[in-house]
């Protein structure tokens, strides 16, 4: 079995003249926590909607597992095991902690299984992992912003996935908040998820990442450990603002 997880290779990405991503390419490893810094604008986003199917890429292949995803559905690249969070969470706000997680698990990990599986009992399971059990049957509307982030993880652990990619999953939280969503990231990774964080928050990224690549104008400028990467001249020039 090969290392490698993922593998974009010559990734390009136009909206009308406006080139995106611009013949990138990236690898990631299993189990590896990958970090994505750069810019706003400089695709970071872009790239994670085509890594899950989001967004069509306009040149380029992505692979996942050795299996060649590139032209598959998001909910195709779901079920073989890439999930996502979103920057602003989208509970549905009429349905309860439980019951938004029992549709990843109703329509993702068991849709062939139903009548064997109780559903209810492994939504309380991952709610417990996030800190949430006594909140299950809430609606998600009451929730807090940092509960509303860890419903997000919630939500996208549902599906099983093997790679898990968050798009500033920690954004607008507090400093001991994002502490406590570093430590549910660190346990899931402990279990073999391999995690692609998209932040801004530098801290979070240089604690938690084992490496970090950093995009400009829709190319990859830098790849190397979170040290190397705060001291390299091009990326204190676009981002640190050195």
């Amino acid at each position: 079995m090969s290392d490698m997880l993922l593998s974009v290779t010559a990734l390009s990405k136009k909206f009308g003249g406006f080139a995106a991503l611009s013949d990138l390419s990236l690898m990631v490893r299993r189990g590896e926590r990958l970090g994505i810094i750069g810019p706003n604008g400089s695709g970071k986003t872009t790239l994670i909607n085509c890594i899950c199917g989001l967004l069509r890429n306009d040149a380029g292949t992505i692979v996942f597992d050795g299996a060649n995803i590139t032209s598959l559905a998001p909910h195709q690249r779901t079920r073989l095991g890439v999930a996502r969070s979103f920057q602003i969470p989208r509970p549905f706000a009429s349905m309860t902690l439980a019951e938004n997680l029992a549709v990843p698990l109703e329509y993702v990990t068991h849709r062939r299984s139903l009548h064997t599986v109780d559903v209810r009992g492994e939504a309380l399971a991952i709610l417990e992992q996030m800190g949430l059990r006594d909140k299950a049957d809430i609606s998600s509307i009451a929730l807090t912003q940092i509960d509303l982030r860890k419903l997000e993880l919630a939500r996208a652990l549902a599906a099983r996935p093997r790679l898990l990619i968050l798009d500033e999953a920690m954004a607008g939280l507090s400093s001991l908040e994002v502490d406590e969503i570093l430590e549910i990231l660190f346990a899931l990774n402990n279990r073999g998820i391999t995690i692609i964080m998209v932040e801004h928050i530098m801290r979070a990224i240089m604690r938690f990442s084992q490496r970090v690549v950093c995009l400009d104008a829709g190319c990859l400028i830098a790849d190397g450990a979170p040290e190397h990467i705060v001291a390299n001249p091009d990326v204190r020039r676009v981002y640190l603002g050195a």
